[in-house]
Order: C-alpha cells, then sequence, then structure tokens
C-alpha cells in the first residue's frame, strides 16, 4: 500500500504516455502533480476520458462562475464526506475568490455562510440532487429560474453536481488523500 491511494499507484515510468503529459502540465501550473492524478492513473485511458470532462466542466469557462462551480464541488463533496474532494475543491473555491471562513463554512454546512440568494438556490438543489435524487422534480428547478438562472446554467449545475458525486464515490472507496499544498491555499 502506499500513502495516497489504497490500491497500487503508477510510476512516471508505468504510466500511461498522456497522463505522464498532464502530471507534467500540473507540476508546471501547479508546482505539483494532485493525488487524484496519480491515484487515478492505474488505468490510464479511463482516467484520461474521466479527466478530459472534469476538466470542461469546471477549469474551462463555462455558464457558471469558476466560484459557483467549486462551491457546489465543496457543498457535494461535504454532504458526501469526501475528504479529498472537500479539501482539494475548498482550496480552489478559496483561490477563485471566495473568503476563506465563508468557504470553509460551506464546506461544513453551507446554510451557516452568508451566501446571496443565488448561492444558496445552487447549493440547496445541490444538496437535494446528491441526498435524494429520486425525489427530484420539475418544481425542484423553480428557485433557480426565480434567482436567474437559465437553462444552460441550470444543465451545467447538474452536471456538476453529477461529476462530484462520481468522483466523491470514486476518492472515497480508494482513499484518496489530498495534497499537503492543499490545506493551505487560498488562506
Amino acid at each position: 500500500m502506499n500513502e495516497i491511494s489504497w490500491l497500487a499507484v503508477p510510476t512516471k515510468d508505468d504510466a500511461h504516455e498522456g497522463v505522464r503529459k498532464l502530471w507534467g502540465k500540473a507540476e508546471a501550473n501547479l508546482g505539483f502533480v494532485p493525488n487524484v492524478f496519480r491515484a487515478q492513473a492505474l488505468n490510464g485511458e479511463q482516467f484520461l476520458a474521466w479527466w478530459n470532462y472534469f476538466n470542461l466542466l469546471v477549469n474551462k469557462p463555462g455558464h457558471l462562475s469558476n466560484v459557483e462551480r467549486e462551491m457546489l464541488a465543496v457543498v457535494v463533496s461535504g454532504l458526501n464526506r469526501c475528504v479529498y474532494c472537500a479539501v482539494s475543491h475548498g482550496a480552489a473555491l478559496r483561490e477563485y475568490g471566495m473568503e476563506a471562513c465563508k468557504a470553509d463554512k460551506v464546506a461544513v454546512n453551507w446554510r451557516h455562510a452568508a451566501l446571496s440568494g443565488r448561492e444558496a438556490a445552487l447549493c440547496a438543489f445541490a444538496e437535494k440532487l446528491t441526498l435524494h435524487p429520486a425525489g427530484m422534480a420539475q418544481s425542484d428547478l423553480t428557485p433557480l429560474r426565480d434567482v436567474g438562472l437559465d437553462d444552460a446554467q441550470i444543465l451545467e449545475a447538474v452536471q456538476v453536481i453529477g461529476m462530484f458525486n462520481m468522483t466523491n464515490r470514486v476518492s472515497s472507496a480508494l482513499g484518496f488523500v489530498p495534497n499537503a499544498e492543499y490545506h493551505s491555499q487560498g488562506r
């Protein structure tokens, strides 16, 4: 066993060529390789497919702001008790400009954070979709529309929430450990 996952983690020599390139880009841009990149590299093609969709939803310009997408990631990850994602995306939420105290409250209980009406509507929707997906109804979209979200923004919110529910399960099932660097970012 290693220190970042309950499964084997490939070395740079063993990793898929595309994964090695991604590790190099991460090292250049962040100064470290996220442990999730190492822990999922065992199945290189599958990891790269996940990364391409994840990157599109979370890191590219979209219909929601970066803060909104990271806030959704943190709320979902907190509800799922996913340590890796709550810590790493809590760091991203702070880096994108949410004040650290507010971001920490969002991670534990978003109702205790001083959120705008739009932020609170997104968090409430993320909570219901995460905890009670079978109970979703068309009327659950009304509070989102009431705070100005259009259909493209609502779809993106659903996609981000879905991505984090899936990613939380992978990370939690395999014991992924967040990089130490995340704990001090944005503080």
